[in-house]
């Protein structure tokens, strides 16, 4: 057997692994294709098993991190309770350590979660509950896919819209009703300008995944006003994190240009000269999630720099 995460597939005892570019690809003794595995995963042999990792670090995750301390510590300055829900999709050691230093930073309460678990989800959810009521969701997980549609094959595609989509819609569906017996709330999904926004090149999936956001935010939006529930999307364009610097350096690996050059290629298509800082995507989120916006939602939140104007 070989294990994609939790989910067992049927493979022939003997089987031959290649690596290529984009992909992993599993063969059986004939030959046969029995497994295609996106290039990010890796292939182990254990106890006579074929076994598939997901990766135990991100970069996406880690520029996710970045925002929710900033948010979290923005809400604290403003006497707001936090409770951050990470998403643990790819959360091992390392990532404890860094939702440890969120708590040490903070002070908000942490947990591992795997946003694409719905029993995981719906687990985190009650926990969450059972601390009192929800009155802010702030929905930020995502993985940034680079290439055009011809370098995005199926699993790739369904992995963005897992993380990006679906997961989002887990965790709506998991606090929104408790939310709305409660009174109201405020929803803030993070989307992008990469989306129906800006096109942007070799950010096909990442950009699909990001409009859907947007149509999602409408929707609830427009479905539970008279409820006493907002939505808005905020759509961020290029911020510093540790996310680019990761992107910075594997463009950097890719093209032979030194970190400094890419880095300046990212300065230089915005228009204000110089990139985002997450502090001020937190300023956006807080006063989504304040009384302040209460007239507000159903919005496109654009926080760009000038970037998709």
């Amino acid at each position: 057997m070989s294990r994609i995460g939790k989910k067992p597939i049927p493979v022939p005892e003997t089987v031959t692994v290649s690596i290529e570019p984009e992909l992993v690809r599993v063969h059986g003794p004939r030959g046969e294709l029995q497994e295609r595995i996106h290039r990010d995963m890796t292939v182990e042999q254990a106890d006579g098993e074929l076994v598939v990792k997901r990766p135990t670090d991100r970069g996406e995750h880690r520029a996710l991190h970045g925002l929710t301390r900033s948010m979290a510590a923005e809400l604290g300055r403003h006497g707001i309770t936090v409770n951050a829900i990470a998403p643990g999709y790819f959360a091992t050691e390392l990532n404890e350590a860094l939702l440890a230093d969120l708590h040490k930073a903070t002070g908000c309460s942490t947990r591992r979660l795997d946003v694409t678990d719905r029993g995981a989800v719906l687990a985190a959810a009650s926990e969450a509950l059972g601390q009192g009521r929800i009155d802010i969701l702030f929905n930020g997980a995502g993985y940034v896919h680079a290439g055009t549609i011809l370098e995005c094959d199926e699993l790739a595609f369904d992995f963005s819209f897992d993380l990006n989509v679906r997961a989002m819609y887990r965790v709506t569906r998991a606090l929104l009703p408790p939310m709305l017996k409660a009174g109201g709330g405020s929803i803030i999904n993070v989307a992008s300008a990469a989306s129906s926004i800006k096109g942007v090149p070799n950010r096909y999936v990442y950009a699909t995944t990001k409009a859907a956001v947007i149509g999602m935010s409408k929707s609830i939006a427009a479905d539970f006003i008279t409820q006493g529930v907002r939505c808005n999307a905020i759509c961020p364009g290029t911020v510093e994190s540790p996310s680019l610097r990761q992107r910075i350096e594997a463009q950097a690996k890719a093209s032979g240009q030194t970190l400094a050059q890419v880095e300046a290629a990212f300065v230089a298509r915005q228009p204000m000269g110089r990139l985002g800082t997450t502090a001020e995507i937190a300023a956006l989120a807080v006063y989504l999630a304040s009384d302040e916006s209460a007239f507000t939602t159903g919005t496109i939140q654009v926080i760009d720099g000038g970037w998709s104007n």
